[in-house]
């Protein structure tokens, strides 16, 4: 049985990985770089580059506490020369995972033509396809559109501007943000309407005032012309700096038109076992829409490859965790499907406790910021939003006790190592049980 899936992101390979596991034969088609936007334009993209402001911000520290004396020379351009060469490793341990299931690899731009797929001229028939063809960068509808970066430019970039106007409110623009005054760029947030809504409360106010204080946050504003080193808003105000928009996502569906069913936002419209409304055709990650995060592209991937080979299985949206890459992580859940009242929530935050990368953080205050909704009628929690430089893995175990359904009870019985910079089981499990 051939299964033939376009697109090496998250999705695709994680998906074409399964089918090999599961003894399948497989062909992966890939338009430019395996691994998709998050190796090559996006998350790792970003990571990189937080992993030099979280230096810089630990030595900014240290110097004031008097104990390194120590002066920091960034060149761009060497960080940047320095992501490509550590892709270009990762890509060919990408490529070799595939390979070793036997999965045949080919480079080029696929189009589907009835039940086979061409490509670089040959001509591939299928018994299931999967899309996995992800999105990119939107750009808004403005005049002097052309003059504006997006996370694909990162990479291209010779040197940190010296302004930058970021047009967006969301996960992406922070980030940008948070990177770009880090390392010495005036930074302004220009918001359609509420930054980081995402989060809010207290947690986006630490956020604001503690980790990223230098970057100027406007909200409720539009953008309505950009120039190459500057943006005009429609209050009427002229802002220096070079527009960089993190304005969303548009999906790569146009592979797909004519040939299976499209939803009105131009995403691919599939079932819960990423199923199209042809029998024989599947779509995983971010050209469907949903949650447009890593894990889940993953998720999505290997739920429709189980499918293609036989194994009907089914996937669920539920608790998903999330996280800003800043100098300090912010990470976030929420059972979306509480049926808690108002009436019975109570909510808890204390400021972080010391522990790994946070010890030296005691002396200035600011360890971090863990918030909790609890459930009271039905003993569970509902939402946290963690601030720590653990919250990545703090709040990624807390959303899988709250995607089993456990109750505040079952939390006492957690043994957490220690030193823990994450104050939630200090909540859950002194302040609440």
């Amino acid at each position: 049985m051939e299964n033939i899936v376009i697109g090496s992101g998250p999705a695709g390979r994680l998906g074409s990985l399964e089918l090999g596991k599961l003894g399948k034969e497989v062909t992966l088609i890939e338009k430019n770089h395996i691994a998709g936007t998050c190796l090559n334009e996006g998350c790792m993209v970003i990571c990189a580059l937080t992993d030099v402001t979280k230096f810089i911000d630990s030595n900014r520290r240290f110097n004031e506490h008097g104990f390194v004396k120590s002066q920091i020379e960034v060149s761009y351009e060497k960080i940047v020369e320095k992501i490509v060469e550590t892709q270009e490793m990762l890509r060919k341990l990408n490529q070799m995972e595939n390979e070793s299931f036997g999965n045949n690899i080919i480079y080029g731009e696929a189009k589907i033509d009835g039940e086979s797929v061409n490509v670089n001229g040959e001509s591939f028939e299928y018994d299931n396809l999967m899309i996995a063809t992800g999105a990119r960068p939107f750009i808004p509808d403005i005049e002097g559109s052309e003059y504006g970066l997006t996370n694909k430019d990162i990479l291209k970039l010779d040197k940190v501007p010296e302004k930058l106007n970021i047009i967006g409110g969301g996960i992406i623009a922070c980030e940008i943000a948070n990177i770009y005054s880090t390392l010495g760029s005036e930074v302004n947030v220009l918001a359609r309407s509420t930054f980081l809504k995402e989060i809010g409360g207290k947690a986006k106010e630490y956020i604001l005032e503690t980790i990223m204080p230098d970057v100027n946050v406007i909200e409720n504003v539009n953008v309505e012309k950009a120039f190459k080193d500057n943006v005009l808003t429609d209050d009427g105000n002229e802002l220096e700096g070079v527009p960089f928009f993190a304005t969303g996502r548009v999906p790569n569906s146009e592979i797909a038109e004519g040939i299976v069913e499209i939803n009105d936002d131009k995403t691919i419209k599939v079932n819960e076992m990423m199923k199209t409304n042809v029998d024989n055709i599947y779509a995983a990650g971010d050209v469907t829409g949903g949650y447009q995060l890593t894990p889940v592209a993953r998720m999505e991937g290997i739920t429709a490859a189980r499918n293609m080979a036989g194994f009907s299985n089914k996937v669920h949206y539920s608790c998903i965790p999330q996280t800003l890459s800043l100098n300090m992580e912010a990470s976030f859940v929420k059972n979306e499907k509480s049926e808690c009242g108002d009436e019975d929530k109570a909510t808890i935050g204390i400021p972080g406790i010391a522990g790994p990368s946070s010890f030296w953080n005691i002396l200035t205050g600011d360890t971090g910021y863990t918030e909790v909704e609890f459930d009271k009628k039905n003993n569970k929690v509902n939402r946290i939003n963690s601030i720590s430089p653990s919250s990545t893995s703090d709040v990624a175990y807390q959303a899988y006790l709250m995607r089993m359904g456990y109750d505040l009870d079952d939390y006492g019985d957690f043994l957490e190592i220690h030193p823990s910079t994450d104050s939630n089981y200090k909540i859950i499990k002194n302040m609440w049980l």
